[in-house]
């Protein structure tokens, strides 16, 4: 198979879909690796590191998508790197269709196979693919919360973790999971006053057990978010519904009760953001500010952190490139049910319910794209 690696085009994402280890992997497997030029620029890797571990370094991203049989990527296409996918092309990367019509509308129309990350699951039902991200999405949450919180940058000026005769900054967090339980480490280890607040119980006692006690812990009901957004100086949203839109969980009423200089931070907003008031940002302009509240809404969180993230991510994605080149597409989603659910487009149709939902297509279950194509 020949695999395509194209540079990341999305505003200041740095990150690379395949490193010059991961190339050196499927070479030996037999295959073919096509590497768009300064690809890997953004976490230090040459063009001579990919040649090194035999991969063909090719000019312009056309010239890689038009030779690929598969491309591996990170962050979704953008609408013209859609224009360049084709049917009988797979396409393996983060998607976060339920948010985005155009990418979804893009992606029937080219005919291509798209394999989301966000969506292949493992035997416990947690999402490999997506874990390494979040728990870089969740730590990064508070470091670009407490740089906002600075009076400069439109926060409140409290120090998140307080000194000795002053109070420590109020922390919340919505949702326990991946995202949510890293931002809450990372927040109690600067010394701040945390609460997480989530829908499962089994969930709280782990994380209460985690922390000894040093974070509250609460079931998040509509009530709890109204009763503590207000006294939050720094709000993190860490809500996932796998593959579907995000619920918007803090209103724009609770934004207007918030302090002046609260700073809210917006994980879920790659699935449209549980704040009613979010929209997305880029890390060129990463926060504006409605209601006197400062929002961070940055769509690749982890691409701030190129070198980090793409090591940690394609650790995680190795083996299923490995398995989709080393089958092909259909006998490797049709041997592993897990990697089946990363399916959501084939051939003009959608594949994965909670997309279809969200965006109102027909829906067409993977079992079913399997067994005509």
């Amino acid at each position: 198979m020949k695999i395509g690696v194209p540079k990341e085009i999305k505003t200041l994402e740095f990150r690379v879909g395949m490193t010059p280890a991961g190339v050196h992997e499927v070479v030996n497997d037999g295959h073919e690796v096509i590497v768009e030029t300064q690809a890997g620029a953004g976490i230090g890797v040459s063009d001579a590191d990919y040649e090194a571990s035999g991969a063909t370094v090719v000019g312009t991203p056309e010239e890689v998508f038009a030779a690929a049989d598969m491309i591996v990527k990170v962050k979704e296409p953008q609408l013209n790197e859609c224009a360049m996918l084709r049917p009988n092309q797979v396409l393996f990367t983060y998607l976060h269709l339920a948010a985005d019509r155009a990418q979804t509308d893009a992606l029937l129309q080219s005919g291509t196979t798209a394999i989301a990350y966000e969506t292949v699951t493992s035997h416990d039902g947690s999402l490999p693919l997506l874990t390494p991200m979040s728990e870089v999405a969740g730590r990064l949450s508070i470091q670009a919360g407490a740089f906002a919180m600075q009076k400069a940058n439109g926060g409140c000026g409290k120090l998140l973790g307080g000194v000795p005769g002053v109070q420590a900054a109020r922390v919340l967090v919505i949702g326990g999971g991946v995202s949510g339980s890293n931002a809450a480490d990372m927040a109690v280890g600067l010394g701040a006053d945390v609460t997480v607040l989530d829908r499962s119980l089994p969930r709280l006692r782990q994380l209460d057990d985690i922390w000894g006690g040093r974070v509250h812990t609460i079931y998040s009901t509509k009530h709890a978010i109204d009763e503590l957004a207000p006294m939050a100086d720094l709000i993190v949203g860490a809500v996932l519904v796998a593959g579907a839109a995000a619920p918007k969980l803090v209103s724009a009423q609770n934004v207007k009760d918030m302090q002046a200089g609260t700073v809210m931070v917006d994980i879920s907003i790659d699935q449209g953001g549980c704040f009613e008031t979010s929209k997305p940002t880029t890390h060129a302009e990463p926060t504006y500010i409605v209601d006197q509240v400062v929002h961070y809404c940055v769509t690749n969180m982890p691409g701030a952190v190129p070198r980090t993230s793409t090591y940690a991510l394609t650790n995680a994605t190795l083996p299923f490139v490995k398995a989709l080149a080393n089958l092909g597409w259909k006998e490797a989603l049709m041997r592993d049910s897990h990697l089946a659910n990363g399916l959501n487009i084939h051939s003009g149709q959608v594949n994965y319910e909670a997309v279809a939902s969200a965006l109102g297509y027909e829906y067409l279950p993977a079992a079913d794209a399997l067994a005509t194509a």
